[in-house]
């Protein structure tokens, strides 16, 4: 008995690396999976229907239940083509891994309309495609079952980037903040048809880090000990937010690294610098700067990358 059995699930950008994982696991805990890949390069070029045909098979040769799609979830018509396949071939959808992406990096003052575009258009819209098609779904079933709760399960890929910003990604940053926000949003508004939304952030050894520099070496795999960048563990935690076990977890992000699994936070209250019952003047702020700015006491804090 798999914790997913009987259920439906589509995993985006799943040919590869964390994609990979994800859809091998939920197979294996009995998830009827779609593996949905264009099989663009790093940057976005190029398609190539074999890296999802090769994980397909890998999941049918292990006993579980796959199918390959390759449309373009960062376009309208992909994504509903998308997941109109999943309910055609297997009768219903209950999971969805929104994980397909590209990068093109580039400073802010280098960077060109086309790279922030397309890095836009593929993670956010991206993201926001297949949650539109699939909510629509749920929300449906839902409807035609006098207003039953439907259980579907929303895991997106966020990225530290777009929790705490890197240089030189200002459009990767922007876009996974934006998706780290609409899980939130997905979360509210789904909840009354009992669909979860949560995000995970990888820290993971794949085609998107091997072009950081420094972070090949850093990231490499110590013979002998505990592979802490395999992509496959961030499967696991995705596993247990598609799970019924986590019907009860909706609008959390989580940064998933080696054995970790961080539950993170967003912006909170650090200072209240009060003027009182009337509005600030310039000379005040300037002249109350520093306590604006005083230290607050600190608490436990996730290492940061060091490369």
């Amino acid at each position: 008995m798999g914790l997913l059995d009987g259920k439906v699930a589509i995993v985006t950008g799943a040919g590869r690396g964390i994609g990979r994982g994800e859809a091998m696991l939920l197979a294996a805990q009995g998830a009827q999976v779609l593996v949905n890949d264009v099989g663009s390069a790093r940057e976005g070029d190029g398609t190539d229907p074999s890296p999802a045909e090769s994980v397909v098979q890998e999941i049918r040769d292990l006993g579980g239940t796959a199918i390959a799609a390759h449309d373009d979830v960062s376009t309208w018509t992909g994504a509903q083509a998308t997941v109109a396949r999943a309910i055609e071939e297997f009768g219903t959808l209950d999971i969805l891994v929104n994980n397909a992406g590209i990068l093109r990096d580039a400073m802010t003052f280098s960077m060109t309309e086309e790279q922030w575009d397309d890095v836009i258009r593929v993670h956010l819209k991206g993201h926001f495609a297949m949650s539109h098609f699939a909510c629509g779904y749920w929300r449906e079933q839902s409807k035609d079952n006098d207003g039953a709760l439907v259980g579907g399960r929303i895991i997106n890929t966020v990225s530290e980037s777009g929790l705490f910003g890197m240089a030189g990604q200002a459009n990767y940053s922007a876009a996974k903040a934006g998706i780290a926000s609409m899980t939130i949003v997905l979360a509210r508004e789904m909840r009354k048809y009992g669909v979860t939304a949560n995000a995970v952030a990888p820290r993971a050894r794949t085609r998107m880090t091997s072009g950081v520099p420094g972070a090949e070496e850093f990231m490499a795999a110590k013979p002998g000990e505990y592979d802490e960048w395999d992509p496959d563990n961030v499967a696991p935690v995705v596993g247990f937010l598609a799970s019924d076990s986590a019907a009860d977890v909706s609008g959390q992000v989580f940064v998933v690294w080696g054995s970790h699994a961080y539950l993170m936070r967003g912006w909170s209250l650090v200072n209240d610098f009060d003027a009182g019952d009337r509005r600030w003047t310039i000379e005040e702020l300037i002249a109350g700067k520093a306590d604006l700015f005083a230290p607050v006491p600190r608490g436990s804090k996730i290492p940061q990358m060091g490369f």
